[in-house]
């Protein structure tokens, strides 16, 4: 089935298909590519986003520390490979300004608590998770940490926590094998389920706040709105009316919680149809390529590389670095 490797390949194409929808209104997508969104690559290579990038700088500073992957392990060589990204010169693909911001912060050799931005939930914090996801091995704690402090690394706010999170165990649990009708239910039980729980050996005084008054609240809150915005997907695809613009059903996704939302809504009006939910997430007048990326990703780990288009694996560009990572976890 090949798993990883399809949910990688998935974000990628996703993330090349919205490349030239993003910053687009709806009606200028459509008068494009019509009703269906683009579906078809272009270029050689097929390009992508920082997206794709920064999500390769995980899924490589996870196969870099391997299996005794802790905390102190993982931040400074994500730190590294943040830092690699941020002065790239590949980097000229429109990448959001938190994730400069922070970067340029722990260049300075800030500890990474003081670096990030501390009030954004950017989809920054959600679109590159994908990686921790698929990870073989990992304990409960493992993964949770390790989503969560590779948002807070550059977006310091609850809700990118969380979302991260969200993100990180809809693709484990679709890779798994649960059935995409039941992955709502199950991240909506995710919510209650960690809505106190503040993973301080990951996040650290990332908490302290003037306003917070304890960890757990600081929590809460990223949960709580995670939540709400699931309830959000919940209604629309009970409404049934899925045509049209799919960011005035779930949101725009330019903030992490939204950017979940609209990937999950897209991805689960036609789980079985892969090409279909990438035009659907790129037809949209949000941040376009988040948004179909993590709905690739979705697809992707729950159908297998078998299920997108063969000649696709050869002109996505950073083939050969996606490849590397899905065998490795395949």
């Amino acid at each position: 089935m090949r798993a990883a490797s399809g949910s990688l390949f998935g974000l990628a194409y996703g993330d090349s298909l919205g490349k030239p929808t993003e910053f687009q209104d709806y009606p200028a997508i459509v008068a494009r590519y019509g009703p269906g969104g683009p579906r078809v690559l272009t270029g050689e290579p097929a390009l992508v986003t920082d997206d794709t990038q920064m999500a390769l700088a995980v899924g490589e500073a996870l196969i870099e520390v391997g299996p005794h992957l802790t905390p102190d392990a993982f931040e400074p060589v994500l730190r590294r490979r943040f830092l690699e990204w941020a002065a790239s010169p590949e980097n000229d693909r429109a990448p959001g300004m938190t994730c400069l911001r922070a970067c340029g912060n722990l260049a300075d050799g800030r500890p990474w608590v003081r670096a990030t931005q501390a009030d954004s939930k950017g989809c920054g914090a959600n679109m590159r998770v994908t990686p921790v996801g698929l990870v073989p091995g990992l304990t409960e704690d493992q993964r949770a940490g390790a989503a969560q402090l590779q948002a807070a690394l550059t977006h310091g706010h609850p809700t990118g926590l969380a979302a991260s999170e969200l993100t990180a165990w809809a693709v484990l649990w679709l890779r798994d094998g649960l059935a995409p009708r039941d992955l709502l239910a199950a991240l909506r039980n995710r919510c209650a389920e960690q809505r106190k729980i503040y993973r301080g050996d990951w996040l650290g005084e990332l908490w302290q706040r003037p306003t917070v008054s304890s960890p757990e609240d600081f929590i809460a809150r990223g949960w709580d709105e995670c939540a709400a915005a699931l309830d959000r997907v919940a209604t629309a695809l009970a409404a049934g009316r899925f045509d049209g613009d799919p960011c005035l059903a779930t949101g725009a996704g330019w903030i992490a919680e939204e950017a979940l939302a609209t990937a999950l809504y897209v991805y689960l009006i036609s789980p079985d149809e892969p090409v279909t939910v990438l035009g659907r997430g790129a037809a949209s007048s949000g941040d376009s390529d988040s948004i179909a990326c993590l709905a690739g990703a979705f697809a992707g780990a729950a159908l297998g590389l078998a299920a997108w288009p063969v000649d696709w694996q050869t002109q996505i560009e950073y083939a050969d670095r996606l490849f590397r990572l899905g065998t490795t976890w395949d």
